[in-house]
């Protein structure tokens, strides 16, 4: 399984392969040519109410990411297919926050990498 995690606003460096953006606003000042996104699925993204409470603080980070994962389990077809995507080629997992280790896209990450094989 080959997933690569880039943050959007990195558009010099775009990385190949089947570009996903798991944010669940568009970034700012991003266009949707810059993005060069297959596929924004912003359902995937937390729940506004987790993203404002997490409000990236490094000190929430363990309780965002057992919440966030809690509010993946409800989306277990949707995970599926990305981690299907993994299996087939590089799936690049696109997020917007300036934080590069306490993201959605890092947890997302985590979650298809340890699913059970589809």
């Amino acid at each position: 399984m080959n997933i690569v995690i880039q943050r959007v606003y990195e558009a010099e460096t775009h990385q190949k392969g089947h570009r996903v953006l798991v944010d669940r606003v568009w970034p700012r000042g991003i266009t949707k040519e810059r993005a060069s996104v297959d596929e924004w699925l912003r359902d995937l993204a937390p729940s506004t109410e987790l993203r404002k409470w997490f409000n990236h603080d490094p000190s929430r980070w363990d309780e965002f990411r057992t919440r966030y994962r809690i509010e993946l389990t409800v989306r277990r077809e949707e995970l599926k297919r990305l981690k299907h995507i993994a299996n087939e080629t590089t799936l690049v997992l696109l997020y917007g926050a300036k934080d590069t280790e306490h993201n959605q896209a890092v947890v997302l990450a985590e979650v298809l990498q340890n699913m059970q094989s589809v």
